[in-house]
This record gives structure tokens, sequence and C-alpha cells, in this order.
């Protein structure tokens, strides 16, 4: 009788893992296993933001963050607003 209950919550775990695969997306999975170099920040508020690099839309082109500062508030907003 356990048998057939390790049986039934195994095939359970594994099909809620494969749907979540399917949703997700089999190679973000593997991205995110792979690449995810997220860490907890350091950064308070007022603090001046780090130097990054960030690449335009057409895959090419480069932006420096340090050159978009001046006098006034520079915003990064994140998201998408469809």
């Amino acid at each position: 009788m356990w048998k057939i209950v390790l049986y039934v919550v195994f095939g359970l775990v594994a099909l809620a893992l494969g749907a979540i695969c399917w949703m997700i997306g089999p190679s973000n999975v593997i991205g995110m296993l792979l690449y995810d170099q997220r860490r907890e920040g350091t950064l308070k508020v007022g603090d001046r933001a780090p130097d990054v690099t960030l690449i335009g839309l057409d895959g090419v082109s480069e932006a420096k963050l340090a050159g978009r500062f001046g006098p006034r508030p520079l915003v990064l907003i994140f998201g998408s607003f469809t």
C-alpha cells in the first residue's frame, strides 16, 4: 500500500515540476539555474548609482550610466506599460 502512495506522490511532484517548467519555459529555468548572480545589495537611499553600461534595444549601441548624470535626477524605469 505504501508503495502505491509513494508512486502517486512522486508522480504528482513530477507533474507539478513539469507544469512549472512548461509555463516558465525550459530555457528560462536552465538560464536561471546557471546564470543567476543576484546578491544582496549595499546601496542605500541617496547613494550614487554605480556606473554600468546599458545595451540599446538594437543590441549593439551602448550607453554608460555615468554619462547620463546631470543636475537633474535620473530615473530608470524597468517594466512594461502595455
